[in-house]
């Protein structure tokens, strides 16, 4: 039987830039900064005071404020992007709740949660522990919570690899429509580790910018100055789509998933493998199934987080996977704007790689001010470029080794 083709026929976006694909769209563009002094806890004794962070959220303009207070905020978040995108999508869940799935990632989970309770059997005991610390914390109540707010009955899972987490959900959630298990998914990523543990933990490791006086120059991938991501939050949904269901219900299409690819470092809990090349194949594996030659790509939405060594070793996995044509393909990290959102990042630049390519216009790679001699493709600095954008392909590399390549195309 001929795989089916798979439409992205919704978007739902909660972002540091702004709330819903309009917003969040004309932040991009602009090069608007969402990285400021955290707010969320006192960083006084801390080594980093800054974050992306989701201002002014309130879960229950999506949810009953009952549901609202059993859910750790990553899960608040994906309820809240799943709605924006069926919304968006003018998707009738209640039509067909069977056929419908949900497949959302995250790369840590209920960590506010995880802290406010540990701080409760510390201080008050294990009496005092709430029956709803598991039911919030773990990973994959993001997805529940979706599936249970909407009534999606299908097809429902998670996944959970790290930086990678939320391109690996839209790869499955591609692959389930591919096969015939459901005819829509809501895909994507949460993520919410704008916490004292999680941002102390990532200082520890030195991965995070110190370039604490200045917040919004502070996550500048490709730049020569950079001196490690910034943590952001929040969350990105898309409905995947069947594509001939979709043409028949008159849905908006903003593009066509057509490539997945994956592959493994093999090589260390943290660092990316130097060469480049086990990178490379999770995005000659992506164009592969898509059939599509790699110098038909117009725009690549890099990992770009960055770090000394990511950003390095990505300029050389692009070089690797397009061979002659790197030179000439526009690539840019929206991490730049909105720091790095761990397991939900993926997702996040899946959206803005559709809508590059429904918009015409590629976002920029902002605060890229000095370019370092090793990062030598172009990388969009500072300015959005207005282009054609026929194919689009999202990077995404976790720790452990975890390379995933997203395909999108326009139809």
């Amino acid at each position: 039987m001929k795989a089916r083709r798979v439409a992205v026929t919704g978007i739902g976006v909660i972002s540091s830039i702004g709330t819903g694909i309009e917003d969040y769209w004309r932040a991009l563009v602009a090069g608007t900064s969402g990285v400021a002094t955290i707010t969320h806890f006192d960083t006084t004794d801390y080594r980093v005071h800054i974050a992306a962070e989701v201002k002014d959220f309130d879960p229950t303009a999506y949810t009953d404020k009952k549901s609202a207070r059993r859910m750790d905020r990553f899960a608040q978040f994906a309820v809240a992007a799943a709605k924006l995108a069926v919304e968006d999508g003018s998707l009738d869940v209640a039509a067909d709740p069977e056929n419908i799935g949900v497949l959302v990632a995250s790369g840590i989970g209920g960590l506010q949660t995880f802290e406010r309770e540990t701080e409760v059997l510390l201080n008050k005991g294990p009496s005092r522990i709430s029956p709803l610390f598991i039911p919030m914390q773990i990973v994959n109540m993001a997805a529940a919570q979706v599936s249970i707010v909407l009534g999606a009955k299908g097809p429902l899972s998670t996944v959970c690899t790290a930086c990678s987490a939320a391109s690996n959900a839209i790869g499955e959630a591609f692959e389930i429509i591919r096969r015939g298990a459901a005819d829509v998914m809501l895909a994507g990523g949460s993520e919410a580790t704008i916490t004292p543990v999680g941002i102390s933990s990532f200082a520890a490791m030195r991965a995070l910018s110190e370039r604490n006086d200045e917040p919004e120059r502070a996550s500048r991938p490709f730049d020569h100055d950079r001196d490690g991501f910034v943590m952001g939050e929040g969350s990105a949904i898309l409905i995947l789509e069947e594509l001939e269901r979709a043409r028949a219900r008159g849905a908006k299409i903003y593009a066509e998933v057509c490539g997945y690819g994956m592959s493994s470092d093999a090589y260390h809990i943290s660092a990316p493998e130097p060469s480049g090349e086990n990178q490379a194949r999770a995005m000659t594996a992506a164009l592969a199934e898509a059939e599509i030659q790699p110098s038909e790509i117009d725009y690549i939405n890099a990992h770009g987080t960055s770090t000394q060594l990511g950003d390095e070793i990505e300029t050389r996995v692009i070089k690797i996977a397009l061979g002659e044509h790197a030179d000439k393909v526009a690539i840019s990290s929206t991490k730049s704007m909105i720091g790095h959102c761990l397991g939900a990042s993926g997702a996040l630049e899946a959206a803005a790689s559709v809508l590059a390519i429904d918009r015409g216009m590629i976002p920029p790679t902002i605060n890229l001010e000095n370019p370092c001699p090793e990062c030598d493709l172009d990388y969009v600095p500072n300015q959005a470029r207005e282009r054609q954008v026929r194919v689009a392909a999202s990077n995404s590399f976790g720790f452990g080794g975890h390379n995933v390549t997203l395909v999108f195309r326009a139809l």
